[in-house]
């Protein structure tokens, strides 16, 4: 019996088949923890390193985290935009298309990790100067630049691994990515381990380690694939890829690695404008601004990161009933989306509003007056709204798995502006107060703007070759549009 709910487990799901809501939750639950468990990878990496190199060494890696993140938002972004094509293979039982779709992102992944990871090199000294990262300090400096140098270097771990892993949860398997990204996890910490304490390496053991943890990971995760799912096994006649299937989904994920790119560039905007309020005369003379923020940021993450797992579900929900020609399964997904977050964000909203300090508390040791003050301030503007931009989010989602990038894009740099803009303006009249005001209103607009776009958009294709060439027609002329597009701040 336990051997037969493992294997049942270890299923992809049927997103054309069943009970929406059903289906969706039992789809996304494992996208949610994996994106959740992303986050523990990220901090008991940080803490390692934090324990075990010199105060100037964790400076320097710290420091680079927004430069790498930049990189790695890209990767993530352009995998999960090259899968929505496959995902529209799958629900239309094209299982020659879906192997097309494998070769094609296997030769655009190279070619993108050899064009990132030049780019990357080239653009470092630049970069860490941007961040005032200089020779001037010379130890934190060389751990900031050696740290940098490998994770780039190694960049192409990092996308073989979104890309394996957006592939695998587009068939509808979310268990697979979610078991190595543990496996990962635990890995990086051995490595991280062994490298810094017992080989001393220190930053550039803390770099291997993650390179190597995601290298093997990706290896792993592609030869379970290939064992698991005999049907991916490539044929001669697969690499016979076209300028049409090159076409099909850089268009579908070139945007929106751009725009996840985008966002982290936003992120340290936003963050520059913050620590504006812990100087005097041009004099760093405080920390509290930033801790307030950084730890309510933290919760406001917490929320976020099942919301934007729900968001990812419904692309590849959305791409597989577009396949399968079942546009008012779409729309009932859709619904069956909108009740999911808005039953979490409820009882949420709830506890950051009226628990907002106890939980500031949680992330800031024996935070000062003006640290607690800000942080649970930013908890109270932005709680309230988050039904609005979960609603937001579930259309997104929509919107792409159906191809509408343009749309999609338009909504999601009006939300940015806007919160980079009003920061910056609201911020001269009301100080740290307007900069929260920005993300509700950046919200709002954004999320009428995606709604409406759901609400016109075409979900139903004419005939069945249509149902997979939809999408593609759908980009393109977005694209020509030159539009933008949305995720999370």
């Amino acid at each position: 019996m336990k051997k037969k709910s493992l294997s049942a487990l270890l299923q992809p799901v049927e997103l054309t088949q069943g009970e929406c809501w059903k289906t969706i939750l039992a789809f996304s639950f494992p996208i949610i923890v994996s994106y959740l468990l992303q986050q523990v990878y990220t901090i008991s990496d940080a803490a390692i390193v934090g324990q075990t190199l010199t105060a100037q060494e964790v400076a320097g890696v710290n420091d680079t985290s927004s430069l790498i993140f930049i990189f790695l938002q890209f990767a993530f972004g352009v995998s999960a935009g090259f899968c929505v094509v496959t995902s529209c293979n799958v629900g239309a039982h094209n299982p020659a298309g879906v192997r097309r779709s494998l070769t094609t992102q296997i030769v655009l992944s190279a070619a993108l990790t050899v064009i990132l990871t030049v780019l990357a090199l080239l653009l470092l000294d630049p970069m860490l100067a941007w961040i005032n990262v200089t020779p001037d300090n010379g130890e934190v400096y060389r751990a900031a630049y050696t740290y940098c140098a490998i994770i780039f270097a190694g960049i192409g771990a990092q996308l073989f691994y979104n890309f394996i892993c957006s592939f695998l949860r587009s068939m509808g398997d979310s268990v697979t990515p979610l078991a190595f990204l543990l496996f990962s996890t635990v890995l990086n910490v051995g490595l991280d381990l062994l490298f810094i304490v017992v080989f001393r390496w220190g930053v550039a053991g803390a770099a291997i380690a993650t390179v190597s943890a995601q290298l093997i990971s990706t290896l792993g995760c592609f030869a379970y694939a290939f064992s698991k799912y005999p049907e991916l096994r490539l044929h001669q006649e697969d690499w016979q890829i076209t300028c049409h299937d090159v076409t099909r989904h850089l268009i579908q994920g070139i945007p929106l690695g751009l725009q996840f790119s985008v966002l982290a560039i936003g992120i340290i905007v936003v963050q520059s404008i913050v620590v504006q309020f812990d100087m005097l005369n041009g004099v760093m003379v405080s920390n509290s601004a930033q801790n307030g923020f950084g730890a309510a940021n933290k919760i406001n993450s917490l929320l976020m990161t099942p919301l934007n797992g729900l968001g990812s579900a419904m692309t590849s929900f959305t791409a597989q009933n577009l396949g399968a020609q079942k546009p008012d399964r779409i729309r009932s997904g859709f619904r069956a989306g909108l009740y999911l977050v808005w039953a979490l964000c409820v009882p949420l909203t709830v506890l950051y509003f009226f628990a907002g300090a106890p939980l500031v508390k949680i992330f800031v040791d024996n935070p000062t007056q003006k640290a607690l003050a800000t942080g649970v301030q930013f908890l109270h503007i932005v709680a309230p709204f988050y039904v609005i931009v979960a609603s937001k989010i579930v259309a997104d989602g929509v919107l792409r798995g159906a191809g509408k990038m343009g749309p999609f894009m338009a909504s999601t740099f009006t939300d940015l502006l806007l919160r980079v803009a009003l920061a910056f303006v609201l911020s001269r009249t009301f100080e740290e107060t307007g900069i929260w005001l920005s993300w509700p209103i950046g919200w709002t607009v954004a999320t009428v703007m995606s709604l409406l776009f759901y609400r016109f958009a075409r979900l139903k294709p004419e005939t069945p070759a249509e149902a997979i060439a939809l999408e593609t027609e759908a980009a393109v002329e977005a694209e020509d549009a030159a539009e933008g597009e949305y995720a999370e701040l």
